[in-house]
């Protein structure tokens, strides 16, 4: 119940923050435009908050559903306007500052990604360096000449300190169906280039989770001490003896080369009994425990004894690394972040749209309550990552063609540029109930995606 809580906080807080970002660009544009703003609304429906402020006496509004928000100006077009005002109104205004203000909210959505980002690299993104534990004959990375213990210490020319970033580039260039120049670094410390062949791997399978399986290679990972921590009471490792701090020595005369292995170990013995030697207070003691079966989110049977790792146990950090920037540095970083998101998030639209990809990538609401649940509990930085992502797609989803949206309404003033007079009403009226149309469908789409993801 708590872990739901915390999700739709979390949900609720993402879209409240980039809700406001993207309205507040209109809002702030239109100021400058000197257009009267009549009301400033995060959320629809019954309004939780309302207050006046300012000498235009501004309605700021807080809706119940926190699915979006709009910023309605003076218009002609919409209530009578006194001859005092006219020249305040949105409608007056020439083509540069409305297509300028209409703009604003997308493009303030591409700013907030930027900040988030800097605020990212100033802080700092700790992670496993990119190190191959182990690689899968005949797939991509073996067939690349990656070997276990290598380092990929760049890709493409730009430098992967972290898998997070290594992780990027790779899924970066699964999308544009390319090959990545890879420069590794041995146990020895010789380094080497490589190329890797990307086009193979579909986008549908990599949404599926599995790009490491495709690509054939599982990251190495700290070694820690198979010390237990946290022992779940009436659990299969309770009901075998073991307790806080017992270290595990061996599992069936087999010596446990770590937490690691000892959870590999453990998840390959489904309802099988096993003799397991721990140290405890200087003496070495076998007991039988016997491992409960559950089904894994792959579907796989795999055991579950109910321990986890004690973390004052001590760990090899070795294979740890952090990836931080001045100020400056950050914020170019920022921007470059956002830019290759953004081309990667144009290129995977683009595939749905020719058919390359399928539409089950869509995600709705509750696929983007979970994330956000998800990235809250891992920290700022993640969070922070998450709001940046998302921001970039609302910025996106606002600039395409679609009545209704930004981009519909920059259309009809492309089109006033190219035939010098506005479209007319009964085109507009036409247009945003097919758009209208079009939003619902998508809408729907989404959310059947977000109900197929949680039954299966």
């Amino acid at each position: 119940m708590i872990g739901i809580l915390q999700m739709l906080l979390a949900f609720i807080v993402a879209l409240g923050v980039l809700i406001t970002f993207h309205e507040f660009g209109h809002f702030w544009v239109a100021r400058r435009c000197n257009v009267k703003v009549l009301q400033f609304a995060v959320g629809f429906g019954r309004p939780l908050w309302r207050r006046k402020f300012g000498a235009d006496d501004t309605e700021f509004v807080i809706g119940m559903v926190p699915l979006g928000g709009y910023v309605r100006m003076l218009d002609e077009r919409e209530a009578p306007v006194s001859a005092a005002e006219q020249g305040r109104a949105f409608n007056n205004k020439s083509l540069g500052q409305r297509f300028a203000i209409v703009a604003a909210g997308p493009i303030f959505n591409f700013i907030f990604a930027i900040l988030a980002y800097w605020l990212v690299f100033i802080i700092g993104i700790t992670g496993l360096k990119p190190v191959l534990g182990s690689v899968q004959d005949g797939k991509p990375v073996a067939q690349s000449g990656l070997q276990a213990g290598d380092e990929i210490i760049a890709i493409d020319g730009q430098a992967t300190p972290t898998w997070n970033t290594a992780l990027e580039y790779l899924v970066a260039g699964v999308v544009e169906g390319d090959t990545a120049a890879l420069r590794v670094r041995d146990g020895r410390g010789a380094e080497r280039a490589l190329t890797l062949d990307l086009g193979a791997i579909s986008i549908d399978a990599m949404a599926a989770g599995n790009l490491l399986d495709l690509l054939g290679f599982e990251p190495a990972r700290p070694r820690a001490p198979a010390t237990l921590g946290q022992v779940s009471y009436q659990g299969a490792a309770w009901r075998g003896g073991l307790r806080e701090a017992d270290e595990i020595v061996a599992v069936d005369g087999v010596p446990v080369q770590g937490w690691q292995h000892w959870v590999e170990l453990i998840r390959a013995a489904p309802d099988t009994p096993m003799t397991v030697t721990i140290a405890r207070d200087g003496a070495t003691i076998d007991m039988v425990v016997t491992p409960e079966a559950k089904t894994s989110e792959q579907g796989e049977r795999i055991g579950f004894i109910g321990v986890g790792l004690d973390p004052a146990a001590g760990m090899d950090d070795s294979l740890l690394a952090r990836e931080a920037y001045p100020w400056h540095q950050a914020a170019w970083k920022g921007v470059v972040k956002t830019i290759d998101m953004s081309v990667m998030t144009l290129q995977i639209l683009g595939r749905m749209i020719t058919g390359q990809a399928s539409l089950k990538n869509l995600s709705g609401p509750v696929s983007i309550a979970q994330y956000a649940g998800q990235t809250a509990q891992l920290g700022i930085v993640a969070f922070l990552g998450f709001l940046a992502l998302v921001s970039i797609s609302l910025g996106i989803l606002n600039l395409l063609p679609i009545p209704m949206l930004d981009g519909g309404h920059l259309c009809y003033y492309l089109v006033e540029f190219v035939k010098g007079s506005p479209v007319s009403d009964t085109v507009q009226l036409l247009a945003q109930r097919v758009g209208l149309a079009l939003l619902f469908s998508l809408m729907a789409l989404a959310i059947y995606n977000d109900v197929l993801r949680l039954v299966g």
